[in-house]
């Protein structure tokens, strides 16, 4: 019998009263804390019901009331009691302990929560083990150290079988960062949708880079990658910034690798959206940069000493603010870390004003307050689409033209430039967002042509307009109404939705031809002993080729699926619609445009997942840790994120 229940069940001649220590028992949470006297017995009152019950042979009476027998217990309480004795009962009779398995969560748990190897050897661990299992041996932080790589190596194997069976095209982001060890890494991260329209992302490098980083090095990192996974004829598209070393690797991989791409890979490189983001705002921004200026110097004042933050503190009591534990500064070179401190400095205005009057600091004037004001309301918008296009565990390509139209209503509509400020804030912007996401081809003959080139290079980029098309909520409608709000005139409208359309038909041929060699290339080769002109032979060739041209026949006659997927109207556009899941439901009705559907939706909008890799990486590296090999750090950034866990959808092709 175990502890629990010896302490749960008395010997027949022992008196509960007299054994305080009985009263452990879960079930004495339902009955009264007094026994009651009946007759010279004392029985325990039951709390819900007011029954009367025995308690000099033990509680086992207590507890069958409580599960069964009492009528006035709530469902709710009296399944909180069962599930308390089923886990009591399992732990204690079913549980063995696996030291392999103990051993392999711990490793586990060390590379998750970013645990330094040292950490092993603190002498306080074995104790506190040895508190829970006696059995288990901590080991040494040269073995764990050992153990992490294994579990890498095994994860990492798991990952390479995937990918390379995987039946569809693979999306990658890539981004470089600078170490505490001032070593140059750079980040690559795979996107795909798998076989269950499953929209996964997993960071497959996390390699040091040597100096410089030209574009010729970019190329040779990312090609090595891909060669190292065997994946080079899996690569999609390529989301980079928009560096000028981005755009030349981008350059090299077409140029050397074009024969292993979609259509010579022709929208291989899509630039991140939250880095134009960042550079249209950025921009507008300097309009009020003094404004910022004298804003974040003063915030810095008070943040400087507990003795300053104490009288910024008292003012704002004073006020009827609350006070604040710390105060928000900006990363001068993330805008929406400017905007939050703006609109958090906005609340505290009256408290800012009167704290630099009474220090005899420099304050923004009313004006440049009110400037501030204005520009901080007018980017909650932008702060919102930089939200939606950073979003890395779910799809977000067929989101692009939406945002793309949501910018320009947002600079060019009147209704938003409510002032003067406004007014120059948008046209600060808009030559910004013409750069890089003007749709209409403008090209000055008599412009240098290799700036030419470069100018039609920064356009919209395809693939992103088929990714809109391929969401059955916006179909070639969409694409209409884009290219009528952005086009100069009916003209342009209509030449730009055939380019799109033509384009998406140049793919759903290429993903045929793709279909159909898989299709031969699977296909087991005929059987029994024919020779080479035997009449069986013929009859069986002539029979082969009779199918092939039945089906091109067919084929002319019966709509194609572009035609079928058209003609059908556009799905409600509900808060909770998933484009993952409305694609798999109509892969066998649709299984090329599926195909091209889990490519296109795979395509991420910015760089994020791969930045961060070095949120995770600057961690790990940190100053207790600097002496880290970049193989060990690759393993540790590597595992730890293929060890992510989804919370409750994310993660499983759900669209917000």
């Amino acid at each position: 019998m175990s502890t629990l229940e010896s302490s749960e069940s008395l010997s027949m001649d022992e008196d509960i009263t007299q054994v305080p220590c009985a009263r452990r028992s879960k079930v004495w949470e339902h009955y009264q804390q007094d026994l009651v006297d009946v007759d010279g017995d004392l029985k325990a009152l039951c709390k819900y019901c007011g029954v009367k019950l025995q308690v000099k042979f033990g509680t086992s009476s207590l507890r069958s009331h409580i599960a069964e027998s009492c009528r006035s217990i709530d469902d709710a309480c009296r399944n909180r009691f069962l599930s308390t004795m089923k886990t009591t009962k399992t732990s204690e009779t079913l549980f063995v302990f696996d030291p392999k398995l103990c051993r392999e969560l711990m490793v586990k748990f060390c590379i998750h929560a970013e645990i330094p190897f040292l950490k092993f050897e603190d002498p306080y661990l074995q104790p506190w083990i040895d508190s829970m299992q006696p059995a288990f041996q901590v080991k040494g932080r040269h073995t764990i150290r050992d153990d992490v790589k294994q579990m890498y190596e095994g994860m990492k194997k798991d990952l390479e079988l995937e990918l390379q069976n995987l039946n569809s095209r693979i999306c990658l982001t890539s981004d470089m960062w600078t170490s505490s060890q001032s070593l140059g890494y750079m980040s690559i991260t795979a996107h795909y949708i798998n076989e269950e329209f499953i929209y996964k992302n997993k960071i497959i490098s996390f390699k040091e880079v040597k100096y410089p980083h030209t574009g010729y090095a970019i190329e040779e990192a990312i090609v090595g990658c891909l060669t190292e996974w065997g994946i080079r004829g899996k690569l999609f598209t390529l989301t980079l910034d928009n560096a000028s070393n981005n755009t030349n690797a981008c350059d090299e991989l077409i140029k050397y690798h074009k024969h292993e791409l979609l259509l010579d890979g022709q929208h291989l490189h899509v630039r991140c959206c939250a880095h134009i983001l960042n550079i249209l705002v950025q921009d507008g921004m300097k309009i009020i940069h003094a404004a910022i200026h004298l804003i974040r110097e003063l915030l810095k004042h008070i943040d400087s000493s507990s003795a300053r933050l104490q009288n910024f503190n008292t003012i704002a009591s004073r006020m009827g603010l609350p006070e604040k534990k710390g105060i928000y500064l900006d990363i001068p070179n993330r805008w929406n870390s400017t905007w939050k401190m703006l609109v958090e400095a906005l609340k505290y205005k009256t408290v800012l004003t009167s704290y630099a009057d009474q220090k005899f600091e420099v304050a923004p004037s009313e004006t440049e307050w009110n400037k501030a004001e204005a520009i901080c309301e007018f980017l909650k918008a932008f702060e919102e689409l930089t939200l939606t296009v950073s979003a890395h565990r779910k799809p977000t390509a067929h989101k692009f033209l939406p945002v793309v139209l949501c910018i320009r209503h947002a600079l060019k509509d009147p209704g938003w430039q409510t002032s003067n400020v406004l007014k120059e804030l948008a046209a600060v912007m808009l030559p910004k967002l013409d750069k890089y996401w003007d749709p209409e081809e403008k090209e000055n003959e008599n412009a240098d042509p290799n700036r030419r080139r470069k100018s039609k290079d920064i356009k919209l980029n395809i693939a992103l307009v088929i990714a809109t098309f391929l969401d059955p909520r916006r179909k070639e409608d969409y694409l209409d109404f884009f290219y009528s709000k952005v086009s100069s005139n009916d003209e342009m409208i209509c030449k730009q939705v055939d380019i799109a359309l033509d384009w998406v038909k140049k793919y759903v041929k290429e993903y045929e031809l793709l279909a159909a060699t898989s299709t031969t290339s699977s296909t087991p080769p005929s059987q029994g002993n024919t020779t080479i002109g035997s009449p069986i032979a013929g009859k069986r060739k002539l029979e082969e080729e009779f199918a092939q041209h039945k089906s091109r026949r067919r084929s002319h006659v019966r709509k194609s699926e572009l035609d079928t997927y058209l003609e059908k109207s556009c799905e409600e556009d509900t808060p909770d619609f998933d484009v993952c899941a409305w694609w798999k439901r109509r892969a066998e009705k649709f299984p090329i445009l599926s195909s091209m559907a889990r490519d296109f939706l795979a395509i991420p909008l910015s760089t994020v997942a791969s930045e961060s890799a070095f949120s995770c990486g600057g961690r790990i590296l940190g100053d207790s840790r600097s002496s880290l090999t970049p193989d060990m750090l690759q393993a540790l950034v590597c595992a730890k994120d293929w060890l992510y866990i989804p919370k409750n959808d994310e993660g499983q092709g759900h669209e917000g």
